[in-house]
Parts: structure tokens; sequence; C-alpha cells
């Protein structure tokens, strides 16, 4: 599904180069819920912009079902976001001036898709996210958790493969943060769709299938997930101290 292999990117200011990745490694199974978590610098927001298109790297390879991104031009780079990728971010980016209903059909309205399927689709996403009842209201009128739920269901309209969520928990309380969690988990299940979320937040972390932990733009630690959350969030939290922490940062 998603491999990144020696991956390298740095950033240059001046005369100075600043490496942020070096000799990255991972790889994503279809289906599969898996975090990032690090430090404050560790270059997880950087990896994950990589891995979207949104940046470009000097190293390495990521190939996505097949395709080696450095081989696409911005066209198909753009194509792949389109039909293979969906966002989700912090800031949940709805559109103000439209319900709920139409942000989540935005996408495919965009696309000029067909407005029976779209109008069919959106109601099945309303209802897996526990959203219809609100389908008519406005952002303003919800609340954080309902609003990411919602930015998720967006996210989805285009039957992506896989979700790209930039701390999708950052801005909620505990409640609303579960509630979105178990939402990529129920998607995961009824859907078949990969997730692969940057997070500094251990309690999401510790419901996904895999965590994977960078310190220093590498890859420091892997821990699976064997069906105990709170064994797998007390491995998660000794391996973070050991890390100085697990701060929110903005690569």
């Amino acid at each position: 599904m998603l491999e990144v292999r020696n991956l390298y990117k740095s950033y240059k200011t001046g005369s100075k180069i600043y490496p942020v990745l070096h000799d990255v490694n991972i790889s994503i199974n279809d289906g599969e819920f898996v975090s990032i978590m690090g430090a404050s610098g560790s270059g997880k927001t950087t990896l994950l912009n990589c891995i979207s298109g949104f940046i470009s790297y000097e190293k390495g390879e990521i190939i996505l079902n097949g395709k080696r991104l450095k081989d696409l031009s911005e066209e198909e780079i753009s194509v792949v976001r389109n039909e293979n990728l969906g966002f989700v971010f912090q800031d949940f980016m709805l559109l103000d001036g439209l319900t709920v209903f139409e942000n989540i059909c935005m996408p495919r309205i965009i696309q000029n898709g067909d407005w029976r399927k779209m109008e069919k689709e959106a109601n099945k996403l309303l209802e897996i996210f526990n959203i219809s009842e609100i389908s008519d209201k406005f952002p303003v009128e919800i609340s954080g958790g309902q609003k990411q739920r919602t930015a998720v269901a967006r996210a989805l309209i285009n039957e992506p493969n896989i979700i790209l969520a930039d701390e999708p928990t950052g801005n909620l309380d505990s409640k609303s943060s579960e509630s979105v969690i178990k939402s990529f988990i129920e998607v995961k299940k009824r859907l078949g769709v990969t997730v692969f979320m940057v997070t500094h937040d251990s309690i999401a972390a510790s419901y996904c299938d895999r965590v994977i932990v960078m310190k220093d733009g590498r890859v420091f630690k892997e821990i699976i997930n064997n069906g105990n959350r709170k064994e797998f969030l007390d491995k998660l939290l000794n391996i973070l101290k050991d890390l100085g922490g697990d701060n929110n940062d903005n690569e």
C-alpha cells in the first residue's frame, strides 16, 4: 500500500542545510491504522507532508499503490491526491457557509460527480460517523468533535485508499478525541480504509495497530498493539518518556 524507502529531506536557510529526515524506512499495509509519534523536531509532520506530495524530498522513494511519487508530474500527483488520499487536519478546514452535508459533498462537487451517487455515499458517511442529525447545521452550530467527524467524512467521500491525518485530535477534549479515533476504527472496519496519523496524543495512539516513534529525523522504535490497549499504552508512554515527552510540534 504505502512504502517509504531511505527518505532524506532537509531545509536550507541561507548557506546552512538542516537535515530533517534521515534514511527513513516505513511500510503501511492495506487496512492498517498506524500513527507516527515523536518529540518536537523529530520529523513526523515533515514525513506526512512528503507522503502527501505537498513538499519535495532529496533522496529516497515514496511508493503508493505501486506508483513512485518521484516519477509523477505535478498533474499526476494531483490526481493521486484526489483519488487515493484523504486529508484530515487539526483545524477541521470546514467551510462556514456550507452545511455539514454540503461540506462532506464538496470534494465530489468539485469533481462534477454524479449527484445521486454522491448523496447516497454522503448519507452513508453521516450514518457511520453518527452525525446524520446535524446534516443541515452549519459548522458554527456544532461541537469540535462533530466538526472533526464531518472533516473525516469529507475526506472519505472520494473513496480514498488512505487517510492522512495531521494531529486530528489536537483541538479536541478527551471525549471528542475518543469519538474521532473510534470513527477512524469504524471506517477501517467497514470500508477497509488505511489510516496514517501524526499525533502527540498517547491515548489516541493507543487505539492504533502500530505506532512508529521518531527521534531526530529517524525511525527510533516501532511498537505493535497485540490487543491489550492498556499494556500497549504503558509501553508507548515509557518510550516517549525516554525521548523526553510527546509534545506537539510544527516541523
